[in-house]
């Protein structure tokens, strides 16, 4: 299978390093000495699973890529759309566009650009970052690919990506109800995501504070009015799932939106709360823990953007 991917980071990094691995056609789009790094010593995975180093084509341009079957976005949520643009002419009729940010509405973006018959829906589970250039430490928890079509159909493509993804020995599962299982990663995400980056504070800290607690799971609250206006099924059960989830990671746990704002860069802020407040407009939803968080944290935004 010809594969690219776009985004070599702790993402794209790994998932793309193991079909190289295991056989695959892969180009990597990736820039400056990350590009460089991979160009001249490889890609090289540290993971607790298994370190390997790979050996793939890697390029910069876009225009280079001909004839893909899968393009496995690995970018931030908010350059889904710019990635969308530059992808209609390098897409044939077959190929296979696969998003895996953070959000809930990925796939949308892509929709709104690509032709339906190209776009998958899906999520990743992984704690991986580029250690330096050219190498990428996933260093903890066993990464996992969930994905399916957009309209939930076990497609003839769908099972055979599957077949691809088992061969190249990681964790996938092909959904059920990609849109729920989207929706159940970004309630974790988002809850936890914006009060991070605003109380500068790691998950021990928050989940140890009675007033953060209650903000959590007023965040959460929200975000479930919103799915379910949007016909996607979360429950109160679901905010226990992640709550549990929150107070049995690791005491010092970050956020990688929360890592980016207080690192000065810019962050899926506006798909996170942003989001859920947009949402809680357009459907006649009062969303005020989003908005606070959001409204707080949108000036730093704006200047990490500038």
């Amino acid at each position: 299978m010809n594969i690219v991917v776009i985004g070599a980071g702790g993402v794209g990094g790994y998932f793309g390093g193991k079909l190289a691995k295991s056989g695959c056609d892969v180009t990597f789009i990736a820039r400056g000495k990350h590009l460089e790094a991979i160009k001249t010593k490889g890609l090289q995975v540290k993971s607790i699973l298994g370190d390997f180093t790979v050996y793939p084509k890697v390029t910069n341009n876009l225009s280079d890529i001909k004839n893909p079957d899968l393009i496995i976005l690995g970018v931030k949520s908010w350059q889904v759309l710019g990635i969308a643009e530059q992808l209609k002419s390098v897409i044939g009729s077959e190929t296979m566009v696969l998003p895996l940010q953070n959000g809930a509405d990925n796939a949308d973006k892509l929709l709104s650009v690509l032709p339906k018959e190209n776009v998958l829906a899906g999520l990743c589970k992984i704690v991986s970052k580029v250690e330096s250039p050219g190498v990428i430490n996933h260093f903890t928890f066993e990464p996992e690919i969930v994905f399916g079509e957009y309209d939930n159909k076990k497609s003839e493509r769908i099972q055979n990506l599957k077949s691809v993804f088992d061969k190249a020995g990681f964790k996938n599962t092909l959904s059920e109800d990609i849109h729920l299982d989207i929706w159940k990663k970004f309630l974790f995400i988002g809850t936890i995501s914006g009060i991070g980056a605003l109380t500068r504070a790691v998950f021990g800290v928050m989940r140890e504070q009675e007033g953060i607690r209650k903000i959590i799971y007023d965040t959460a609250k929200e975000m479930v009015a919103i799915a379910n206006a949007k016909g996607v099924g979360l429950t109160s059960k679901d905010i226990e799932m992640i709550v549990k989830v929150i107070d049995s990671l690791d005491y010092n746990t970050t956020a990688s939106m929360q890592r980016d704002m207080m690192e000065g860069k810019p962050s899926e802020l506006d798909n996170f709360n942003g989001y859920i407040v947009a949402q809680g407009k357009e459907l006649g939803i009062e969303t005020p823990t989003n908005a606070f968080i959001y409204h707080c944290l949108r000036p730093q935004e704006i200047k990490a953007r500038s």
